[in-house]
């Protein structure tokens, strides 16, 4: 049995990752930390766990083998490298780290400390994702020439369920979260677009400010690439019904995916008569094993995530050049970033 440590509820996914670990059957919540100690009393009260006002007391027990970071995005640096140097494994929400400088530091003191670290980016795991790179192995679609990835939702439009929005209030605070809509859901399309083309060379990024909060909540990040290819990536806040959308074009087809039927699209040259003036629906694969999960495993097994982590890794390269990009209005190229 892993014993568990929650390291903060700050993160409107933290209860997610919480439920996770109780109905896992390798996983135990044993103890509770969060930089708002009341908030932390009682959902270690809620659990039956031990609350620890004090991290590193915490990461001191020797009945403690990893944690679940769900602080602040700012404190990721510090929180992690202090729980790899306490010899815990690590299981983290998306992103690591605001700056590819401190995640290569968080990756550092994983490796030297030689834990095991998961990082949440569920929709590398999902049937449609896999069954798009799938498609792209068997070369369907030729030389991929542009990839289009959107996630948005309504969380900062005034409702019935907040005048701000139904996202917690922290959410929209540019020093803890390190961005607003293309930092936190932007993630998502952001790194299936690096899946799906690898690394540009450049960012460009526009950020929008419909409901004049300090982050954006409008945002899109364009990905240029040496061969000519693009990749448009666009994230938000203010859109009530758009639909997750993934589409990717190439010289010899496209593929297409809505979650607004939940159908994958394949037209391609390489199909035959049929397949080149049809759109064919493509069966969609079962979701592999969650982040979660998989992490639980690396664990139990002594493997280690190297995609995840390198994906990570390169999704923090991505939103920092994105970031910097949106502030000067000129594009960032990925080598100008500190390592």
């Amino acid at each position: 049995m892993i014993r568990v440590a929650m390291l903060s509820f700050w993160h409107v996914h933290a209860r997610d990752y919480a439920r996770q670990a109780t109905e896992h059957p390798g996983t135990e919540i044993v103890a509770v930390w969060d930089e708002i100690p009341e908030r932390g009393r009682q959902e270690a009260e809620a659990r039956g766990a031990r609350f620890f006002e004090d991290l590193n007391e915490l990461l001191a027990q020797s009945d403690i083998d990893g944690v679940i970071v769900d602080t602040p995005t700012n404190m990721h640096r510090d929180v992690m490298v202090a729980a790899a140097k306490a010899g815990k494994h690590i299981f983290t929400e998306k992103v690591v780290a605001t700056t590819l400088k401190e995640c290569n530091e968080i990756l550092a003191a994983v490796e030297e400390a030689g834990v095991k670290l998961t990082v949440s980016l569920p929709r590398l795991n999902a049937g449609y994702t896999l069954a798009a790179q799938d498609i792209l192995s068997q070369g369907l679609l030729g030389d991929i020439t542009l990839v289009r990835t959107r996630l948005s939702h309504n969380g900062a439009i005034p409702s019935e369920r907040g005048p701000q929005g139904w996202l917690p209030a922290h959410f929209f605070d540019a020093q803890l979260c390190g961005g607003g809509a293309m930092i936190d859901l932007g993630c998502h399309p952001m790194y299936l677009a690096r899946l799906f083309l690898g690394l540009p060379d450049s960012v460009t990024a526009s950020y929008g400010y419909v409901t004049g909060k300090d982050v954006e909540d409008n945002a899109v990040s364009v990905l240029r690439y040496a061969s000519g290819a693009l990749a448009v990536v666009e994230a938000g806040f203010v859109n009530r019904f758009s639909p997750f959308v993934v589409e990717v074009h190439g010289t010899e087809g496209s593929l297409l995916y809505s979650t607004h039927d939940d159908k994958l699209l394949v037209r391609s040259s390489k199909l035959g008569e049929d397949g080149s003036q049809e759109w064919k629906v493509q069966e969609l694969p079962s979701d592999r094993p969650s982040a979660f999960d998989q992490w639980v495993s690396h664990v139990e097994n002594g493997t280690k995530a190297e995609e995840n982590i390198q994906l990570a890794l390169d999704l923090t390269r991505l939103m920092e050049a994105s970031n910097a990009s949106a502030r000067t209005g000129a594009a960032f190229k990925l080598s100008d970033l500190a390592q």
